[in-house]
């Protein structure tokens, strides 16, 4: 029988775990999947584009196990009252192809996204970092604050997004958080003033620019999660040029991440790099650093692995028959017959 996680089981175990507990496990499993980058058969994500949206398919696989997701991205989904993004996933094992693991991602998403920009910005960040301007402040935007604060130690949030209800809506669901002071802001640029960190979580597909030279300042890191797709940018090109670049999947991050903006041979360095090597992404405290995150497969191989040993561990959600149980695995002709019939001919074998 495969493991089933819905929507339900997660939101359940997270409102008894903590989100910012499953962030630091998420983390963890990150890091451990990056640390033997060299153990995966990796591709860019197969993409199906329209006019309003993507629709995704992200495989990845070692020798043990083999995971996709499905995802798409649609900005006007608001007002179909759905989701931007809606996401589910698989994990099988390798030896036999068999679906270990069919769980939801949509939420998963929001949690492993903002888990990888914080362990991206723990080698590429000042350490003394306190201060966050997060610019977008939709679905992504409240999993990217906790993140940063229980992981990186950020104390105050500089918040701004084209829609006030969306910084209304990130402002009283992080209310309570302890230690967490939330500014809202005016524009991106009143964010970005006396920022350590600039997080851009925008998700209109367009050539946009959220974020222009005049609104960087000396050693700030940069985290642009929004543009990750063709024609999908959110960082001017030329703080792209005085800054080091930071990518997940080079080949993929050409085509879909800010970059796509620069020459293809304009240099930039795999993350894994980093930590692989356990070490800094800076080279001094003026540095500006970015991190052009596009999303990619492993971090969801890692979110379905957590997920799996979550699971297994504590029980969360239940079993689905998603390929057949069979007695004979060459008698399928039997799945015909229908429920009844099998039941008896298993109790006379």
């Amino acid at each position: 029988m495969t493991r089933f996680i819905d929507v339900g089981s997660l939101s359940d175990y997270i409102s008894q775990a903590g989100v910012e507990t499953l962030i630091e496990k998420m983390v963890a499993y990150l890091e451990q999947d990056y640390r033997r980058w060299n153990d995966f058969e990796k591709s860019a994500r197969l993409a199906s584009h329209s006019d309003i949206g993507v629709i995704e398919l992200m495989p990845v696989s070692d020798q043990h196990q083999y995971a996709f997701k499905y995802v798409n991205g649609h900005p006007d989904n608001l007002d179909y009252n759905l989701p931007t993004v809606m996401a589910f996933g698989v994990l099988a094992d390798v030896a036999t192809g068999y679906p270990v693991l069919l769980s939801e991602l949509t939420l998963t998403t929001a949690i492993r996204t903002a888990a990888t920009s914080v362990m991206a910005a723990r080698y590429m960040a000042r350490p003394d970092a306190r201060v966050m301007a997060l610019i977008g402040n939709g679905s992504q935007s409240e999993f990217q604050a906790l993140a940063f604060h229980k992981v990186l130690g950020i104390e105050e949030v500089r918040c701004y997004d084209v829609d006030p209800t969306a910084t209304a809506k990130f402002i009283e669901n992080l209310s309570g958080v302890e230690g967490l002071r939330l500014v809202h802001c005016r524009s991106a640029k009143e964010a970005c003033d006396d920022a350590d960190i600039v997080t851009t979580v925008t998700a209109d597909k367009r050539l946009a620019t959220i974020l222009t030279p005049d609104m960087v300042s000396p050693g700030m890191h940069i985290n642009a999660v929004g543009g990750d797709c063709p024609g999908k940018t959110e960082i001017h090109a030329d703080i792209l040029r005085q800054g080091s670049i930071f990518v997940e999947f080079e080949p993929q991050t050409r085509i879909e991440g800010d970059i796509q903006q620069l020459a293809a041979d304009h240099p930039v360095t795999e993350m894994w790099r980093l930590i692989a090597d356990n070490r800094s992404g800076r080279t001094s405290a003026e540095e500006i650093t970015i991190f052009d995150s596009v999303g990619f497969a492993l971090e969801d191989y890692s979110a379905l692995r957590l997920l799996f040993d979550l699971a297994e561990a504590d029980g969360i959600g239940s079993f689905i028959e998603l390929v057949p149980d069979l007695d004979d695995p060459r008698d399928l002709f039997t799945l015909t017959r229908g429920g009844k019939q099998r039941v008896r001919l298993r109790k006379a074998a």
